[in-house]
């Protein structure tokens, strides 16, 4: 079935759809990555995007229920260059063509993503449109108009559990999870570290957390300027000082705007896994993932007292990680990602540390 891509702009793309065919509107964000297709479609931060990949043949190996991050499929829409005809891994279980279908996206493939790529990055990220049934460029940037003057409901309630969870009764220290969108593979690490794992609502209040007596917080990732990110950093915010606090990604965002420190915009934002850090107390390096398209303002952050930046990115020196020992807080914009079979991230590590 013939589909165009719209971008606010007035730029276009054909296409033609991988299974159903309909109508979103949502913002284009690139990810850079080879692999990892299934994980991005269901990644809660990525909630009413469309996703561009730009690695040029998707759905090779496949896909499986032990790689989803969640149970659903967030995203608006998906722009490819070209589906494989065949898939081929030992752990697959259906093919990239079923699991679209399975989930109802609204994917696209023929789209010279090569080009949209190079736009995007001179252009900056931008609202866009999938359309299978309207093909006019002026009724469908008539649509991305009212689109972006409509006010947005917050996605949290949809991504979030509604009542405490508790994963796991570990012996080992007890740590609650502000649920934005938590992953499966955050939450593997986890269990790894034998941790015992409570999950909590985003709009959780402080009092309701401190009565769990947990020996620490995390704010997971989840999409970024969410109408509801502001009650959840009111809520973080009565919590500074009360408890051992990491943030991770939205959650680092969420963390600083509990501090008093401002949220900046990229013209376009890190999305992939080869995103180099450095850390100048240490002089060490690290290649990241990574999956926003907002970071920390440097500038506010370093008003803040008792709190430092550990960690910038080495392409545009923005904050990666902040820190403050006397407050016991732990901020990372990136992805703390397992380095590897059975092993958790320095992050995670680094968490447990300040629990005590």
């Amino acid at each position: 079935m013939k589909a165009t891509l719209m971008l606010e702009d007035g730029k276009s793309f054909s296409a033609e759809t991988v299974g159903f065919g309909g109508e979103k509107i949502g913002e284009v964000i690139l990810n850079t990555a080879v692999v990892g297709y299934q994980e991005m479609m269901t990644d809660p931060a990525n909630c009413g995007k469309i996703l561009v990949l730009t690695y040029p043949l998707i759905g090779n190996y496949g896909c499986a229920p032990k790689f989803n991050e969640s149970p659903r499929v967030w995203l608006a829409g998906l722009a490819i260059k070209e589906k494989s005809r065949i898939y081929s891994n030992w752990q697959a279980k259906e093919s990239f063509d079923d699991f679209v279908k399975k989930h109802n996206l609204l994917a696209i493939s023929g789209v010279d993503t090569r080009t949209l790529a190079v736009h995007l990055r001179q252009k900056g990220q931008m609202l866009g449109i999938i359309s299978t049934h309207c093909f006019e460029a002026k009724e469908l940037l008539s649509k991305i108009s009212v689109f972006r003057k409509t006010k947005k409901e917050s996605s949290l309630p949809q991504i979030s559990v509604t009542k405490p969870r508790q994963l796991s009764k570990a012996k080992a220290k007890k740590i609650a999870i502000l649920d934005l969108g938590i992953t499966q593979s955050i939450l593997r690490q986890l269990e790894i570290l034998g941790l015992s794992v409570t999950l909590l609502p985003y709009n959780a209040p402080a009092e309701e957390i401190l009565r769990l007596k947990a020996d620490g917080l995390i704010i997971s990732g989840g999409p970024e300027e969410d109408a509801g990110l502001k009650e959840v950093a009111a809520n973080v915010k009565a919590l500074v000082g009360k408890l051992p606090i990491l943030g991770i990604s939205c959650g680092h965002q969420v963390l600083a705007a509990a501090l008093g420190a401002k949220i900046a915009r990229m013209k376009l934002g890190h999305h992939g896994v080869n995103y180099p850090i450095h850390n100048p107390a240490s002089y060490k390096g690290e290649i990241t993932a990574q999956n926003h398209s907002c970071v920390v303002d440097i500038d506010s952050l370093n008003k803040i007292k008792q709190v430092k930046v550990t960690a910038y990115n080495l392409n545009d020196r923005s904050v990666e990680e902040m820190e403050s020992k006397p407050l016991k807080l732990l901020g990372v914009q990136y992805i703390p990602a397992c380095p590897g079979f059975n092993e958790a991230n320095t992050v995670f590590k680094k968490f447990i540390k300040m629990l005590g």
